[in-house]
């Protein structure tokens, strides 16, 4: 038991997590060189594409006598809670830092993880063999960071192989060895749980006390559910099975459980027979707070969205829906979600694995009301708030932010805060070009384009992390939009007071580009609480109706024009516009 090793690989998006693990699997010999692909960790095809990986992924390597238990864990913020439970279940990890790009906002976040998990970190300098690569500077900004020492941060270059074995050695050397309490009840860490279609609910786990078999009769503590191991073992990088997996070990267990609601990441499983007293720490119920109404193309597609979600639901237990009618848009669910991302790949995996053609409104978040009578809503979408007269307060959730970026950029940054109502709270330097601008902010005004500007203001050089830090009571009203003067539901936007002006004018700007001319002049209103507060026109098609009259009286061509302005008023009573599925997405590309 003094030869296992348990570590993760942690790193901001993009700066070679899994590349790193193809190396390790290759140089271990766990994977045949005939069967190596590139992401070899990341199944889904849209992982591949997208370049990221989306769902953690553990796998058992055996390297000089020692069994290496290794978890690469996705890099993106909206996955935090995901990688800080792969974070408990190890003793070690290795902090992964792109060369040429250096430390950013998620690289500090797991690094702060990791130091609350009271792990040992190993730090990595990836992509070295890039021309923009500047080591030496990157060193400086992990020794600053770490604390350490600046030969013990290693340099390699994943894609070529170059320096990856003096990884594996210093995981051995440096990496703590599992305590082990196989005398105790069985306590082991749900770090990981998806759905298989064939095979019921399956659980990547850490034993931490006692030991598991096959045909156990097992307990969710938090849940409060009881299943059966079917089958355990570990996974290299394919599931095999074994007799058991004792204290100290990862592995996964195929159970008979239905959803993986009833044994969601961070549950605490011990044996029906002999109970663990208490759970293990850190569990919490993963809340959405990203909203957005989605809907099928047409009414014929609600059953096949439903069954749809149903199945998705199953290996996403972070999912969560509620069915929704809107008049213009017919029925649907307004779906919760983790963040921006979490919501793509929703959407993305909807429209390919089921087929299916979504239109999709604009994200929110949600908001505590308390009304006059003392009555606290939880309301997840505009279309939902009480008149105005009947409310006492809305409070909206705010967030705390880090932006990491180079010096340079700190007064851009400061301004892009500014505009999204946040506070600036302090800036800190990591060295003397890198720079960490820490801030609060509403959430709802960093669900648009606060990331693209970001981008865009720091030429691509600035990284954004944040979580949430409760809800704040605000001035907040109810934007509705009307489109030839009847109200869209799925358009209205709850903004500060301050704000309803200049949003209702964009929006507004932005539907007149997206709809398309009619044959009577529609009018396109932002209001607030009844009174309208911008307005666009798109003007109609005009018919040339006395293109046919060649000289004669003027009284005739006077005639013609008359009953064409009647026919027109006539249309605009009783006319009715089809907005295309772009309208319900304006707010997502505000500035574009």
């Amino acid at each position: 038991m003094t030869n296992i090793r348990n570590f993760c690989i942690i790193a901001h998006i993009d700066h070679g997590k899994s590349t790193l693990a193809d190396r390790l699997l290759e140089i271990t010999g766990t994977v045949d060189k005939r069967n190596m692909k590139a992401q070899l960790l990341d199944k889904m095809d849209l992982e591949r594409e997208k370049g990221i990986t989306i769902k953690l992924a553990p796998v058992r390597m055996n390297y000089r006598g020692y069994q290496l238990n290794l978890i690469d864990t996705p890099g993106h913020v909206d996955f935090s809670y995901e990688v800080s439970r792969s974070l408990q279940a190890c003793e070690g990890a290795l902090l992964v830092v792109d060369a040429s790009q250096g430390i950013q906002a998620q690289t500090l976040a797991n690094v702060y993880l990791a130091l609350g998990a009271d792990l040992k970190i190993i730090p990595v300098l990836n992509k070295i063999d890039l021309p923009a690569a500047d080591p030496d500077r990157v060193t400086k900004e992990v020794v600053e960071l770490l604390g350490c020492k600046p030969e013990e941060v290693l340099r390699i270059s994943a894609k070529t192989g170059e320096g990856v074995e003096a990884v594996l050695d210093r995981v051995i050397e440096s990496v703590p060895e599992p305590k082990i309490e196989s005398d105790k009840p069985l306590r082991a860490l749900i770090f990981d749980s998806f759905y298989d279609e064939y095979r019921g609910v399956i659980l990547y786990v850490r034993s931490f006390d006692g030991n598991l078999k096959k045909n156990d009769h097992i307990h969710m503590m938090a849940s409060g559910t009881n299943g059966i191991a079917l089958e355990v073992g570990a996974l290299s990088p394919e599931m095999s099975p074994l007799a058991g997996i004792n204290s100290g070990e990862i592995g996964y267990i195929v159970t008979n459980l239905k959803s993986t609601s009833e044994a969601r990441v961070g549950d605490t499983v011990t044996l029906v027979k002999n109970k663990a007293i208490q759970a293990l720490p850190g569990y919490q119920e993963v809340k959405p707070f990203v909203y957005a109404g989605f809907f099928g193309s047409s009414n014929e597609e609600y059953q096949d969205l439903k069954d749809a979600l149903d199945r998705l639901s199953l290996s996403d237990a972070a999912l969560v829906y509620t069915p929704e009618n809107s008049p213009v848009l017919g029925f649907g669910f307004r779906i919760g979600f983790l963040g921006l991302l979490h919501m793509d790949i929703v959407k993305e995996r909807l429209e390919r694995e089921y087929d299916l053609e979504l239109v999709v409104s604009n994200p929110s978040t949600d908001y505590k009301v308390t009304l006059n009578s003392g009555e606290e809503l939880d309301i997840k979408s505009a279309s939902e708030l009480p008149e105005q007269s009947k409310i006492t307060e809305i409070r909206e959730p705010w967030i705390r932010g880090e932006v990491v970026c180079p010096k340079d950029y700190v007064g851009a940054v400061i301004q892009l805060i500014v505009q999204a109502r946040g506070l600036q709270k302090n800036i800190n330097f990591v060295d003397e070009q890198l720079a960490i601008v820490t801030f609060e902010a509403p959430l709802a005004n960093m669900l648009t384009d606060f990331y693209d500007k970001l981008k865009s203001q720091t030429s691509g050089y600035g990284s954004f992390n944040y979580d949430l830090s409760g809800y704040r009571a605000e001035d907040l009203v109810r934007v509705d939009f009307y489109v030839a003067g009847d109200m869209v539901e799925p358009l209205s936007v709850i903004v500060h007071r301050s704000e309803s002006q200049s949003v209702g004018r964009e929006t507004v700007a932005k539907l007149k580009e997206v709809i398309p001319r009619q044959n009577f002049q529609v009018a396109l209103q932002a209001g607030v609480g009844g009174k309208f507060i911008a307005r666009e026109d798109i003007s109609g098609y005009r018919k040339d109706v006395t293109a046919k009259l060649y000289g004669g009286d003027v009284t005739r061509r006077k005639k013609l024009l008359e009953k064409q302005k009647k026919g027109k008023e006539k249309m605009k009573r009783i006319g009715k516009v089809d907005l295309p599925p772009e309208a319900f997405t304006v707010m997502m590309k505000r500035d574009s």
